[in-house]
C-alpha cells in the first residue's frame, strides 16, 4: 500500500538501547552473585567469556551519561537472576538488589525510562543442577524471584518484560550453550519446560497486575515473517507451518491463554505434548498481557519438506542453530534480501509485515525491544568507527517503521541492540553491535573505554528528530 502521507513518530514514542545482564555487566562472581547457566558454559575457544564483558557493573554510571548524551527516553536492560537470589530461590543478595537501585535510580535522573527484562537466558545454575525449567519448582521460584523484584522497584519502573526470546530457548536449546557436564534436553523435556515457563509468566504477569495495576507488563518473543519460496500450494502450507510453530503458538499463550491448535497437533503427533496439571492454564489465562515486546532482526524463507533429513541444516555461520525440520519444513533462499557478513538476512520491509502480523492478531502495543546488525567494526586512529552499515540498517528499518505506524499499528517503542558494544553469545567481541564501542578484544581487556561510534551521533539526530530523519544517511541530513 502506498500513502500519501506518512505518520510521524508519536512525541512521546521511547526511543531507547537495549543489553542483556550476562552481555554487558561483567563481575561474574563478585558482590555476592551466584552462578548462572551462562556461566557455567563452556565458550568457544578464542573468543571472549562473561566475565568481565563490557564491565557495566562498574561503569554504569559513566554508561548512563553517554545514554543521556544519545538523548535515550528508554533504556532496556535484564537484572540478574543470580545477583538478587544467588541459589535462585532465599536469601535473598543485598547488594544486588542495591547495584539495580543504584542503576534504575541514575537512569531516572537522567530522564530515561527503565525498561526491564526479568530473566534474559541466565538461569541460576543451582536450579538447573536440580532439572531447571523441567522441575515444577522453578515456577514457584520464578515467581517468588518476580515478587522481589516488584517489591523492590515496582514504583520505580513502569516497564517489564517477563522472558526475553522463550521461543529462542525452546526451539535451539543449545544455542545458548549447554553448562559443563551437561547434555541437551529431549524435545519431550524442552515443550515441557515450555509449559513451565508459561505457568511461571502467567502467575508473574497476574502478580504484577495486581501489585502495580497502572504499569506495562508482557512477554519478549522473537518474532519473524514466513515467506513462501515459490506459489506453490505446498510451500504457503509449510511456511505457514513454521510460522505458526516459531511464532504465534508461543505469543497465542501468552496473550490468549491457549495453546494454538496446530501446535497442539504438531506436538501430539510427535509425542512432544507436555504434561497440564490442574490450574496451569488458568494461570497463564489470567496473565494478561498489556503490551508485546518483540525482537526482530530478519526474515526466512520456506518450501516444502522433503520429509527426509536433508530438510535440516545449519542456518548460514551459525553451527548453532539448526534450520528446517524433517516433515514439516525446509528453509530456502531469497533472492530479494541481503545477508550480513554473518549470513543473516537484512529484511527491513520484514519488520513492517511482522509488525502488522503481531498487532493485528494480538491488538496490543508493540515495543521493538532488539533491532540491529552485528559486524566486525574497526577503530581507526583518531578513535573513529566508520560504522556506515550500522546507520544504514537502522534507517531502512526506521523508515518501514514509520510506514507500520501508517498502516495503523501501535508501536511505541524501539530500542536498537545494542546501545553499547556487548559480549556476542557465541562470536565474542569480534561480532559487535553497539553504537558505543568497547575498547577490548577478544581476551585483552586493553582500558575498556567506551567510544562513541558514527552511529551514535547518527541516533542521537534521529531521537533529537523524533525520527523525521530522511536524505543520506552518511551525511546525517535533517529536516521536516
Amino acid at each position: 500500500m502506498l500513502y500519501q502521507n506518512i505518520k510521524p513518530f508519536p512525541e512521546d514514542f521511547l526511543w531507547g538501547g537495549s543489553t542483556s545482564a550476562y552481555q554487558v555487566e561483567g563481575a561474574w562472581n563478585e558482590d555476592g552473585k551466584g552462578l548462572s547457566v551462562i556461566d557455567m558454559c563452556d565458550h568457544p575457544a578464542g573468543t571472549a567469556d562473561f566475565k568481565v564483558a563490557s564491565d557495566h557493573y562498574h561503569q554504569f554510571k559513566e554508561d548512563v551519561k553517554l545514554f543521556a548524551e544519545l538523548g535515550l527516553k528508554a533504556y532496556r536492560f535484564s537484572i540478574a537472576w543470580t545477583r538478587i537470589m544467588p541459589s535462585g530461590k532465599a536469601p535473598v543478595n543485598e547488594k544486588g538488589l542495591d547495584f539495580y537501585h543504584q542503576l534504575i535510580d541514575e537512569l531516572l535522573l537522567h530522564g530515561i525510562q527503565p525498561i526491564v527484562t526479568m530473566y534474559h537466558f541466565d538461569l541460576p545454575y543451582e536450579l538447573e543442577k536440580k532439572g531447571g525449567w523441567n522441575q515444577r519448582d522453578t515456577i514457584d521460584a520464578f515467581v517468588e524471584y518476580a515478587r522481589i523484584l516488584f517489591d523492590n522497584y515496582g514504583h520505580k519502573v513502569k516497564y517489564w518484560l517477563t522472558i526475553n526470546e522463550q521461543n529462542t530457548m525452546i526451539l535451539h536449546p543449545g544455542a545458548i550453550g549447554i553448562p559443563k557436564g551437561g547434555r541437551l534436553p529431549t524435545s519431550k523435556e524442552v515443550y515441557q519446560q515450555n509449559h513451565h515457563m508459561f505457568v511461571a509468566q502467567g502467575r508473574t504477569m497476574r502478580l504484577y497486575h495486581e501489585m502495580f495495576p497502572s504499569g506495562k507488563i508482557g512477554p519478549a518473543m522473537n518474532m519473524t515473517s514466513m515467506y513462501q519460496a515459490t506459489s506453490r500450494p505446498e510451500d504457503a502450507i509449510a511456511a505457514h507451518n513454521w510460522e505458526t510453530i516459531r511464532g504465534w503458538s508461543f505469543l497465542d499463550l501468552s496473550v490468549w491463554g491457549r495453546y494454538n491448535p496446530l501446535f497442539w497437533s504438531y506436538l501430539q503427533e510427535r509425542g512432544m505434548e507436555p504434561i497440564i496439571e490442574s490450574g496451569d492454564m488458568e494461570d497463564i489465562q489470567t496473565g494478561q498481557p498489556n503490551l508485546v515486546a518483540i525482537n526482530y532482526y530478519s526474515t526466512a524463507t520456506i518450501a516444502a519438506s522433503t520429509g527426509d533429513a536433508s530438510d535440516v541444516a545449519p542456518r548460514a555461520g551459525d553451527q548453532q542453530i539448526m534450520l528446517g525440520e524433517q516433515g514439516v519444513y525446509r528453509a530456502a533462499e531469497n533472492p530479494y534480501t541481503e545477508k550480513t557478513k554473518y549470513g543473516w538476512i537484512i529484511d527491513p520491509v520484514g519488520l513492517r509485515l511482522t509488525l502488522r502480523k503481531v498487532y493485528e492478531r494480538y491488538h496490543l502495543p508493540i515495543l521493538i525491544t532488539e533491532n540491529g546488525i552485528g559486524s566486525p567494526d574497526v577503530l581507526e586512529a583518531g578513535d573513529v568507527i566508520n560504522d556506515t552499515y550500522r546507520i544504514d540498517y537502522i534507517q531502512q528499518h526506521l523508515e518501514q517503521l514509520r510506514l507500520a505506524l501508517t498502516d495503523g499499528v501501535n508501536v511505541i517503542g524501539y530500542c536498537p541492540w545494542s546501545v553499547i558494544d556487548v559480549v556476542s553469545t557465541h562470536q565474542g567481541y569480534g561480532k559487535r553491535y553497539g553504537l558505543i564501542y568497547v575498547n577490548r578484544d577478544e581476551q585483552d581487556l586493553k582500558d575498556i573505554r567506551r567510544i562513541k561510534k558514527k552511529s551514535f551521533a547518527w541516533y542521537q539526530q534521529v531521537i533529537q528528530q523524533n525520527g523525521m530523519f530522511i536524505g543520506d544517511p552518511h551525511q546525517a541530513v535533517m529536516k521536516e
